[in-house]
């Protein structure tokens, strides 16, 4: 893979979309009901009922107006519901992310040569009532490998996939460029969407709006932007994950506060909720919620412009690097509920080595490292995210720098006025924010390449893409990209890995664990996810 290409710019802020995004309501189909064009009260249940009628409220902890298109969408709330409209030709598990037949019959056997074959499911229909044929199959590829459209999906599929052929209503083939197993797992990112709709004028605007019509167990039938998203069970479904609520009220409550309050207390109004501020751990359980978390990927990462200087020596980034106090971030911000960096990736990832060039706290070695680096006096404003949880780290950073003679401003800021920023190509020194590439899976070829390339949105961030060490090494991720050999291609990833760990461009600061918590009074089949969202197609009734 040569890069996750860039979006085009109004959609480049929902590519780290945690805490909410761009976007307003758009009025959908009347099939899925009336879209609001302003907030509705996050009390609205969506519709009544007890026992095994009654709505599911979910509480999710990002925003739901962020690009609901499958094609483009980083948003956590928006990819969690995707997962729940839209299916895939494969989906994978959400917490071992083993490949299952969706759409299509069966995951092809042999996954060594470069034509993969499949029969997509007898019945299946979208939730217009019309059938899923291969012409839609071909469609959202067809978008998806188009040269002239570019779609954060692209970055997922264009270097290895070559075209997707019809070969009659129900058969589709998939011509591999070269031999590409990791692929595989890929397949659940293109979300099939129905032709007859999302090839009308304006419709894939509809859809970074809000508009979801897929062959899922559930359906869409309300969409009110900064507030809540509701669905129901789609009775025409036949697939292998059937619907067991039937209704779901999703709110989107991004300040920790309220979204604790929701599923706590007297007045508990939620029976799940995602993004759990480690501090009330403690007294959701003792109130008989059960809380777990997930150790994956996400994690702060601290990313350089490299264009105003010193930022541009990469002494100077590996200086700001040692001088961080991470056992002190963990302790006091994460309440042990994580850990400092020793890769890119976070240490359960297949993939994993400790890279060559680990920072851990040394002060002192910061301190040299600026010294050779001539540069004394520095003044840094971090441009940040206001994610609860980065913004708790953020004071251990600024007592870090301050303590080697680093005078260091936090400037936290709503996550559209920092991608904002970066878009409009505005000067900034440093950016803190959170990232998680296991929303799209655990291969490692994916995770870099979603925060480096040549063309790469980060990249652009960053302004790095033209430095030589960078040129070379994204000749190295494409030959580790196109390597047959499993062994070979994971060393030659880990290798690439400490050349990213030694610049120290964009690199992880911490990963941390993610919380989730649900009523086992009510809910079962809950598994928590390390990566943001929920995933609700084996949950139950109790």
């Amino acid at each position: 893979m040569r890069d996750v290409n860039p979006t085009p710019a109004p959609h480049r802020r929902s590519f780290l979309k945690y805490t909410g995004a761009l976007g307003a309501a758009a009025a959908l189909s009347s099939t899925l009901g009336a879209c609001s064009s302003g907030p509705e009260s996050t009390n609205d249940t969506g519709g009544s009922g007890s026992g095994r009628n009654a709505t599911l409220t979910a509480v999710i902890g990002y925003g739901n107006d962020g690009s609901w298109d499958p094609t483009q969408t980083a948003s956590a709330f928006c990819m969690a519901a995707n997962n729940h409209v839209y299916e895939g030709l494969l989906d994978t598990d959400p917490i071992s992310r083993e490949p299952y037949a969706a759409l299509a019959t069966q995951v092809p056997a042999d996954l060594t040569g470069t034509s993969w074959k499949f029969t997509l499911r007898a019945g299946a229909t979208f939730h217009d009532g019309k059938p899923v044929t291969a012409d839609d199959v071909v469609f959202v590829f067809g978008r998806i490998l188009d040269p002239n459209t570019q779609t954060l999906a692209k970055g997922f599929f264009a270097p290895w996939l070559k075209e997707v052929r019809k070969i009659d209503a129900q058969n589709v083939e998939l011509v591999l460029k070269f031999p590409f197993p990791e692929g595989i797992s890929r397949l659940t990112l293109a979300k099939i969407m129905p032709k007859h709709v999302f090839s009308q004028p304006g419709a894939w605007d509809d859809a970074i709006k809000g508009k979801a019509i897929g062959s899922g167990p559930y359906r869409q039938t309300a969409h009110h932007p900064k507030s809540n998203t509701t669905f129901e069970a789609f009775a025409a479904y036949n697939g292998p994950r059937k619907a067991a609520f039937k209704k779901m009220n999703w709110l989107t409550i991004v300040d920790a506060a309220p979204r604790v309050a929701k599923i706590s207390g007297a007045s508990v109004g939620a029976q799940i909720a995602d993004n759990i501020p480690y501090a009330n751990i403690a007294q959701l359980r003792k109130g008989g919620m059960t809380v777990q978390g997930g150790a994956g990927m996400n994690n702060l990462f601290l990313m350089f412009n490299t264009r105003h200087k010193p930022f541009d020596d990469v002494r100077v980034r590996q200086a700001l690097r040692y001088a961080i106090d991470t056992g002190k971030m963990v302790e006091v911000a994460l309440k042990g509920h994580g850990r400092p960096s020793s890769s890119f990736l976070n240490e359960a990832n297949p993939s994993y080595r400790p890279a060559k060039t680990v920072y851990s706290y040394d002060p002192e070695k910061a301190k040299k490292l600026l010294k050779e680096a001539g540069v004394k006096g520095l003044e840094i404003e971090i441009l940040s995210v206001n994610v609860s949880w980065i913004v708790d780290c953020l004071p251990t950073v600024k007592a870090s720098w301050d303590a080697i003679g680093v005078r260091t401003t936090l400037s936290p800021q709503e996550t559209t006025a920092v991608f904002t920023k970066m878009d409009q190509k505005q000067d900034y020194q440093v950016v803190a924010a959170a990232s998680n590439p296991n929303q799209f899976g655990l291969d490692a070829d994916l995770i870099m390449h979603y925060n480096y390339g040549p063309q790469n949105l980060w990249m652009g961030y960053a302004r790095w893409a033209g430095d030589p060490v960078a040129r070379q090494l994204f000749k190295d991720m494409d030959r580790a990209t196109q390597e047959p050999d499993a062994d070979k291609k994971k060393t030659m990833i880990q290798d690439y890995i400490d050349v990213v760990a030694e610049q120290a461009v964009l690199y992880p600061v911490v990963h941390n664990e993610l919380m989730t918590a649900w009523n086992p009074r009510r809910l079962a089949g809950i598994r928590p996810q390390p990566y943001p969202g929920i995933n609700l197609l084996q949950a139950k009734w109790v």
